[in-house]
């Protein structure tokens, strides 16, 4: 029987401690919090957005960085397989808008509560408020860790779960990368991903708590469109947020850490320029002898109307007969490119994941195995891999999960089942 140490008990480290249970090991857990889960009782506004049941092309796509690196381990254990899985461990499933599973009961501690019990089954020993301080290394291996009261334990595999940066409050805060830092292994600077953006301008705190649905957003690198999508967002006292932003920030926070970014709202984007004009000129038609700012209510939530005729050139006090056909071209043009400057990103106190971690070319990707230390395996968060919102995150927990219980087993049995000595 091999004994495996699992430093963090979020969703990847559970999850790898019921694998590795499952395969015959004897698991030993370690989460420095008084509970497990603690990030994952709050994911999904609780509701815990557990996966994604989209086809394998579109797994691939929503990840952001490294996606390539998840080949093995997405095919190890596919989403149809997480479903499959908490299923099988009484969770009750039901797959919602954008194909997002959930519990049906929406309730994330189901998902807590059910790899609890399968831990407790299998005989996983749980060590809560246990600080692990460093990774124990003899050579080219890595032999157990040491406990921060100096406590050495003893592992013929180590599985670093520690998780990214982002939420500190919930114990997530890069301690993990710190720790593989220490004993060379190289990792990428963490960044705060799915987090809202700043924004320059000081007419967006004017529409502070404005959400708008059915929107588009364009950021441009300079020239070059770098994020262009459909969906919802929302103004804040410092910049915008939603689930647009959120995608967005993921794709852009690297390049903000060197320039700040154009963006675009496109307020109607399900008419072309022309038919917006049309529009507009309709709404001027039959209000020919009123103000422009008594016409134009009918064009925008009422949050945003002193924002619009400020940006809009046109006086608030012309008459709709009196405006020209560019000031009214130009007014389309504004309502069709709604602009802001993104200067930079929130914090990671805000950021739901972690852009870096453990350089994914110092892992095995089809084992997750350390290159530089064997018996040394990485999973979850703490990997520089990351994905957009809905459930692909977690997908990546329970996959990269599975994939080194998996192969833990069969090095064990191709060792024999003989325990390291330190």
């Amino acid at each position: 029987m091999s004994e495996v140490v699992i430093i963090g008990g979020g969703a990847a480290g559970m999850a790898a401690a019921v694998f590795a249970g499952r395969n015959g090991a004897k698991v030993r857990l370690f989460e420095k919090n008084e509970k497990l889960g603690k990030k994952l009782f709050i994911t999904g506004k609780g509701r815990c957005n557990f996966t994604n049941a989209c086809d394998m092309e579109e797994l691939f796509q929503n990840v952001v960085t490294n996606p390539k690196f998840l080949y093995s381990a997405f095919y190890s254990f596919t989403n149809q397989d997480a479903i499959g899985f908490f299923e099988e461990l009484g969770v009750e499933t039901k797959v919602e808008r954008g194909n997002r599973a959930f519990p049906s009961s929406d309730h994330s501690s189901d998902i807590i509560r059910a790899l609890q019990q399968e831990m407790r089954r299998l005989g996983v020993q749980i060590r809560l408020h246990t600080t692990v301080k460093s990774l124990l290394t003899k050579e080219n291996q890595v032999t157990g860790i040491i406990l921060e009261d100096g406590e050495t334990i003893a592992a013929d595999a180590v599985i670093l779960a520690a998780g990214g940066a982002s939420y500190p409050v919930t114990g997530s805060d890069g301690a993990g990368v710190r720790m593989a830092s220490k004993v060379g292994i190289p990792v990428k600077e963490s960044a705060a991903a799915l987090v809202p953006l700043v924004v320059s301008e000081d007419y967006i705190p004017l529409m502070q708590g404005l959400s708008l649905r059915n929107v588009a957003l364009k950021i441009m690198d300079q020239r070059r469109v770098i994020f262009d999508e459909f969906g919802e967002m929302m103004f804040t006292h410092f910049g915008i947020t939603g689930p647009l932003v959120l995608s967005a920030s993921s794709r852009i926070t690297r390049k903000l850490e060197k320039q700040n970014l154009k963006a675009f709202i496109d307020l109607k984007p399900a008419l072309t320029e022309e038919q917006l004009d049309a529009r507009v000129l309709r709404e001027f038609e039959q209000g020919k002898n009123r103000q422009f700012k008594n016409v134009i209510p009918a064009l925008f939530p009422a949050r945003m109307l002193s924002v619009m005729l400020a940006l809009s050139a046109i006086p608030y006090d012309k008459k709709v007969n009196e405006i020209t056909r560019e000031e009214r071209q130009a007014f389309v043009k504004l309502i069709k490119s709604f602009p802001m400057t993104i200067t930079k990103t929130r914090g990671l106190d805000e950021a739901i994941i972690t852009q870096g971690g453990i350089d994914t070319k110092a892992v095995n990707p089809s084992t997750m195995e350390s290159r530089q230390y064997e018996h040394l395996y990485f999973i979850g968060e703490v990997l520089d891999v990351d994905a957009l919102t809905g459930g692909f995150n977690l997908q990546i927990a329970w996959s990269t999960a599975f994939l080194a219980a998996t192969a833990i087993q069969e090095q064990t049995q191709k060792d024999g089942g003989m325990n390291i000595e330190l």
